[in-house]
């Protein structure tokens, strides 16, 4: 025996240095089938991260779609719902009771002109409801109607565009028509007046 193949029988294999020991066919074989296992396990774990990732994006897409289509269709129903609760509340509009007995009448638009410091032409469109004392009252209201139209005439057509200004404006019109409609109706016919629209032009 040769003086290095001797002394590599006395060394045990698991100290022998890797590199000086020439390696066989198999064990290079064996060699790279582990380097390649070693690199599939890596692109394996990176692929299911991405998976995990997408997935979990999907469900939360799905899910937030689902909260988003359950809001749409509450959403619909809950219109539908003061739709037919608005259909119900209108017939008391029209003249007839609510549920506190309140009735309402409405008036015709009224279109008047405005007195401007500068002599530009404005104008005023108003559009209200009047509320009687009594629902026993309405048709005969509604016959002076045209009296009470006239009665706010000369009041709607002294007011400047400053008068219309802020809300305060407005409380002091409702007021000054109310003391008006009940001077052309008779004193307590009229408890209130609803304005509807207030357009300055």
């Amino acid at each position: 025996m040769a003086r290095g193949e001797q002394f590599l029988a006395q060394v045990p294999p698991n100290e022998r240095d890797p590199v000086a020991e020439p390696q066989s066919d198999s064990e290079s074989d064996i060699a790279e089938s582990a380097a390649e296992d070693g690199a599939v396990p890596a692109k394996k774990s990176r692929f299911n991260k991405k998976m995990i990732i997408i997935g979990g994006a999907v469900v939360l897409l799905l899910i937030i779609g689902g909260v988003l289509a359950a809001m749409f269709l509450f959403k619909g129903e809950a219109k539908g719902e003061e739709a037919a609760a608005g259909e119900h509340a209108a017939a008391p509009a029209e003249g007839g009771h609510g549920e506190a007995g309140a009735t309402y009448i409405d008036a015709p638009a009224m279109v008047v002109n405005l007195r401007g410091a500068d002599g530009t032409a404005r104008f005023l469109k108003i559009r209200f409801t009047l509320v009687p004392e009594s629902a026993d009252k309405v048709e005969e209201i509604k016959a002076k109607l045209p009296a009470v139209v006239d009665a706010f005439q000369p009041f709607l057509r002294e007011l400047r565009p400053e008068d219309l200004a802020g809300s305060a404006a407005v409380f002091r019109i409702k007021e000054e028509m109310l003391v008006r409609a009940n001077g052309a109706l008779g004193p307590g016919e009229i408890k209130d007046i609803l304005i509807q629209d207030l357009i300055q032009q």
